[in-house]
């Protein structure tokens, strides 16, 4: 058997307000929940990727998040990065940079901070 890589989680301080974040404004499914002892957490991810997010709330981290300089950010691949940045905004979520093309590769990127302050990259393919 071959070794794949899961999912990433990554813990939040309100579980409900960021799964409707993530599902309805950033577009991804909510698969699935799960309780555990210290914890409630939920996988969110698209049908036809294999990536997921697993979001937690954990009772032992009551407050603001503690980043650290361990994650860098989140990529999320969009068809319409302007439309989902401007969702993500109204939402209450960070602009650190709108949609722009990059030189030199074949995107329009943006970057948003999430409800808790996680950096996310939103990518849009372009043709080319």
């Amino acid at each position: 058997m071959a070794n794949t890589l899961g999912q990433y989680c990554i813990t939040v301080t309100d579980l409900e307000r960021s799964v409707a974040f993530y599902r309805d404004v950033l577009g991804l499914l909510d698969l699935q929940r799960i309780s555990i002892p210290g914890a409630e957490e939920a996988i969110l991810g698209a049908a036809d990727s294999d990536g997921r997010i697993q979001l937690a709330q954990r009772e032992d981290v009551p407050g603001p998040i503690d980043h650290g300089n361990a994650l860098w950010k989140l990529y999320l691949y969009c068809d319409d990065v302007q439309a989902v940045y401007d969702a993500a905004l109204a939402a209450g979520a960070q602009s650190d940079m709108a949609p722009t093309p990059l030189e030199g590769w074949p995107v329009i990127a943006a970057f948003i901070r999430d409800l808790d302050g996680y950096s996310i990259e939103m990518l849009q393919r372009l043709e080319g």
